[in-house]
């Protein structure tokens, strides 16, 4: 790694996750890659990333979404003490109405998923469908800050 950042500690990933922001997911399909911006929420205590996708009727993410394998989430910002940045990496399940118990409700009122659309559909033409990525792998790398310090 560069010399110019440093790996987070678990705890700092997960506090820079907060409970919801936007990021950019990655999908792989074969030899293709699929990567938009998102919103996202985080359940700190469950380590789980919820995400809000809209689909419209001529929906290429939906071929994406639905092909097996790993996707990875990326969520950077740039600070007052420099840029961070997570990528947290797993399968995406889809939560249906069925699979709401009663931690994933709870979880869900606890986080704050800003509303970003990038379509020129008004929202009542989209469908929303909720997705849940328990990583697999959680890194977060931020920038070194003073020569020494870390």
């Amino acid at each position: 790694m560069s010399d110019q950042s440093v790996a987070m500690s678990h705890e700092e990933t997960v506090e820079f996750l907060g409970t919801g922001g936007t990021g950019v997911v990655a999908f792989a399909k074969d030899d293709d890659s699929y990567a938009i911006p998102v919103s996202y929420g985080f359940d700190a205590e469950q380590e789980s990333i919820y995400l809000r996708l809209a689909f419209d009727s001529e929906s290429e993410k939906r071929e994406y979404v639905d092909a097996p394998g790993a996707v990875s989430v990326v969520v950077h910002e740039q600070t007052d003490e420099g840029w961070k940045s997570v990528v947290a990496r797993g399968r995406l399940t889809e939560v249906t109405e069925a699979a709401l118990d009663s931690t994933v409700v709870e979880a869900m009122r606890t986080m704050d998923i800003p509303f970003v659309t990038i379509y020129d559909e008004p929202t009542t033409e989209l469908e929303f469908e909720m997705y849940r990525l328990v990583p697999d792998e959680l890194t977060g790398r931020r920038e070194k800050t003073m020569r020494g310090v870390e």
